[in-house]
């Protein structure tokens, strides 16, 4: 059948969704010489990022001792203008109500937060390789850190999330979100930028892990595949939408083992060196020391 024969339903289609009601909540104004967020630039960030933060195991695999200042040296400045422009372009996209135009105020600012990003590397590769420590003591089916750093989905959603927290935290807007949910999207696990992680943090399988944007862990933490750190419920405003920014999700101490498929709900604290067994729903504060585990029904 020839395909003039279905013109007047493309015509319709096409009238349709070029109305204003249509797409007024789900279309962006570019403006011309405005960078954009781009998925395969930010992936470029995270490979050159660990590529820096793990030499050798990722980017070029031939570096050894003497030849890993040039290769660091390479990727940092590659690293500073990839970065660079797509801080940028999250700085330049607006929001859904308005459009503007990029001015060299903030051209001079994104270079800013991107040399300062890269300032705080060195304190990030300290920081993961607790994380990397953590994963080898806790899994006795672990041979070498390097297997952990090759292999375990954890540190790879890790990575990206430490990344994107330091991102958010120099006040970079759009940009460290992409960038979790670009992990979980490879791994399966689900970090909000915004939450606070302590050292030695290791999710173990990982498939299925949320943690809340306002999660505060302390160190050495572990969490099993499909644990649940969210929110139990949020105030709406007087339109009945979320009130932003609230403090809603749990609060993990120090030494705490949370294990697969548990749900922790709400503003709540789970005490230092506290265990709570798999799946299990909390809804309120558990104790020091305490180990909550499912009752056995009686016979």
């Amino acid at each position: 059948m020839s395909p003039l024969n279905f013109t007047h339903i493309l015509t319709k289609a096409i009238k349709e969704l070029s109305e204003d009601e249509s797409y007024k909540r789900l279309y962006h104004q570019h403006i011309d010489g405005n960078p954009l967020p781009s998925a395969k630039a930010l992936q470029d960030i995270i490979e050159l990022s660990r590529a820096i933060l793990f030499p050798g195991y990722y980017g070029n695999s031939t570096v050894n001792s003497r030849t890993i200042t040039y290769h660091i040296g390479v990727n940092i400045e590659h690293l500073f203008d990839l970065l660079t422009e797509q801080i940028l372009a999250g700085l330049c996209f607006g929001t859904d109500d308005e459009c503007s135009y990029c001015t060299e105020d903030q051209r001079e600012e994104a270079a800013r937060l991107a040399a300062d990003f890269i300032s705080k590397l060195p304190h990030m590769r300290e920081v993961l390789a607790t994380d990397v420590e953590a994963a080898y003591n806790g899994d006795p089916a672990a041979k070498s850190f390097g297997e952990v750093i090759f292999c375990y989905p954890a540190i790879r959603a890790i990575t990206n999330y430490r990344i994107a927290h330091e991102l958010l935290m120099l006040g970079v807007p759009l940009i460290p979100r992409i960038i979790t949910e670009m992990a979980h999207s490879e791994t399966g696990i689900d970090i909000h930028p915004g939450a606070v992680i302590g050292n030695f943090f290791t999710i173990d399988h990982g498939t299925g892990v949320v943690i809340g944007e306002t999660c505060i862990i302390g160190n050495n933490v572990k969490l099993y595949q499909g644990v649940t750190l969210g929110a139990k419920s949020f105030p709406l405003d007087e339109c009945g939408r979320p009130i932003k920014g609230n403090a809603r999700h749990p609060i993990l101490e120090d030494n705490v083992i949370i294990y697969s498929n548990a749900t922790i709900l709400g503003r709540i604290t789970i005490g230092e060196d506290a265990t709570v067994g798999g799946n299990i729903w909390v809804t309120e504060d558990v104790p020091a020391k305490a180990r909550i585990v499912q009752t056995k029904a009686k016979k």
